[in-house]
């Protein structure tokens, strides 16, 4: 198996899996997942530069824009150059996969494909805890107590967003962002798309495609 390092990205629309994914590739393959949001929340705690510019924005409920988010990854995939990584929420855009391609080489993308309804009802079921970022789903990862983040024990919010009516303008934005993006890849031969309705039976799949790059840390897969 190649020593060469890794670089994964995925891409998939809000309530796809996405998390549930990328966190069975980190302890599986031992990557680092690299999320964008969880960047975000962490500069903007820590009251960083970037992170005041992208407050202004989340405030105002706007999307943060392209060269905040990618100024904020570029440097955080600076102080990674020698680790395995796996990228979330970022490219998502034309502009920030051009400006990853500066930096390095992708080898490998996953698309997840999942129906409009399965992801409605996904989304509908979600609540999340905002300081951590920690997400819940009352259908396969409720609270131990209804409405109640397991950590802090403080009230967790369904985003505006979440809800079904917003569900539809949000997916319809993210394919229109997302398509040159994902053309991008596909016409570099490194995209890989998955689709289905339940991440249990996705998995299997992914799990396949990154033993053929990387050795598994793990003996078996590991839910």
């Amino acid at each position: 198996m190649a020593s060469k390092l890794l670089r994964a990205v995925i891409l998939g629309p809000p309530g796809s899996g996405k998390g549930t994914v990328c966190q069975r590739i980190a302890q599986n393959f031992g990557l680092q997942h690299l999320s964008s949001g969880h960047f975000l929340r962490e500069n903007i705690k820590a009251n960083t530069e970037v992170g005041e510019m992208a407050k202004q924005y989340i405030e105002r409920s706007l999307l943060v824009p392209d060269h905040v988010i990618t100024c904020l990854m570029m440097s955080e995939l600076e102080n990674r150059r020698g680790q395995h990584w796996l990228l979330d929420g970022f490219p998502r855009t034309l502009g920030q996969a051009e400006a990853l391609d500066k930096i390095c080489e992708v080898d490998l993308v996953i698309s997840l494909n999942i129906p409009f309804e399965t992801l409605k009802d996904r989304l509908s079921r979600r609540w999340i805890h905002p300081p951590s970022g920690r997400v819940y789903n009352l259908d396969f990862n409720p609270p131990h107590v209804h409405g109640i983040d397991d950590v802090t024990g403080e009230p967790l919010v369904q985003q505006e967003d979440d809800k079904p009516e917003a569900v539809a303008a949000r997916l319809r934005q993210y394919k229109d962002v997302a398509k040159p993006v994902i053309e991008l890849y596909k016409s570099r031969g490194v995209l890989h798309q998955f689709s289905g309705t339940e991440t249990n039976k996705i998995w299997p799949y992914v799990y396949t495609l990154f033993s053929n790059k990387i050795t598994p840390i793990q003996s078996k897969e590991a839910y």
